[in-house]
């Protein structure tokens, strides 16, 4: 299994110290956010800030702890309706993009918005024209990625615009490219109305998406009553069935397996979890 950390869940107060801790407990793959892992990095600088001498250090320090970056995270919103913000945002997503090409990162990595300046859940997120919307200023970050060389991949998220498998296969279809491609969270797609049928719904984006899932992130949920949203934790203290996910990895061998909702305490049972899992 190839097993990996968010890299900001890991102990650490540089990136070679968190890439350190990742190494030291066993992962083999990282999602690097790098406002989080370097201090002082501002992310609207990063047109500026990614750049080659950088990314030469960075893919020094991956080797040196051998360490594939699986996910750069971009995690911004193309679905503002700011004009300046949004401009500021495909100009960071476009520098991640190039910089995932420098250090090797298998694809940049985000989520897909809501229609308003906030980045917060709304009764527009599940209309057509938010989908329409986002299709719309994803399509040329998509085109600038096929140019790099490079992959942008998408992770639906039931409080987001792409909030279902179904409205992920309708983009991927509309943007026709192989330069888009997704990363499966499957905690992310469920809710506390669907979760009773949480096996239903991942079995539901495996059919749709998976020959375009390129990262499976892994963490596990509860319900809680009176909460809108699942919570989520790390993997093995939830109520979540693996079954059909890690069979799905093991049908992809190699296929990097990201854990979310970790600390550095509870990191490594988690990764242990996963690898002793019975199938």
């Amino acid at each position: 299994m190839n097993i990996g950390i968010r890299l900001h869940d890991t102990a650490g107060h540089s990136l070679e110290e968190h890439l350190r801790s990742a190494h030291e407990q066993g992962f083999t793959c990282v999602h690097i956010a790098m406002q989080k892992v370097i201090p002082g990095f501002a992310m609207l600088e990063a047109p500026t800030l990614l750049n080659e001498e950088l990314a030469a250090q960075v893919r020094a320090l991956l080797e040196k702890y051998e360490l594939q970056c699986a996910v750069l995270g971009c995690y911004l919103n193309l679905a503002t309706p700011d004009e300046e913000a949004l401009a500021k945002n495909v100009a960071c997503y476009k520098a991640h993009l190039r910089f995932a090409r420098m250090i090797g990162a298998l694809v940049t990595g985000t989520e897909t918005g809501a229609p308003n300046t906030g980045y917060k859940t709304c009764p527009e997120c599940w209309t057509e024209e938010a989908l329409a919307l986002f299709i719309r200023r994803l399509t040329p970050v998509v085109r600038y990625a096929e140019e790099q060389g490079a992959v942008l991949a998408i992770e639906p998220v039931c409080r987001h615009i792409v909030n279902t498998p179904e409205r992920a296969q309708r983009v991927l279809e509309q943007v026709n490219s192989d330069a888009l491609r997704i990363i499966l969270d499957s905690v992310n797609l469920l809710s506390p109305e669907n979760s009773p049928r949480a096996d239903a719904v991942i079995a539901d984006a495996i059919e749709r998406l998976g020959d375009q899932v390129r990262v499976l992130h892994m963490k596990d949920f509860r319900v809680v009553e009176g909460k809108a949203d699942v919570q989520s934790m790390a993997c093995g203290l939830g109520d979540m069935d693996y079954t059909r996910l890690l069979r799905f990895a093991a049908a992809h061998e190699g296929i990097p397996m990201t854990l979310e909702d970790t600390v550095p305490d509870n990191a490594e049972a988690a990764r242990l979890f996963l690898e002793r899992y019975p199938l």
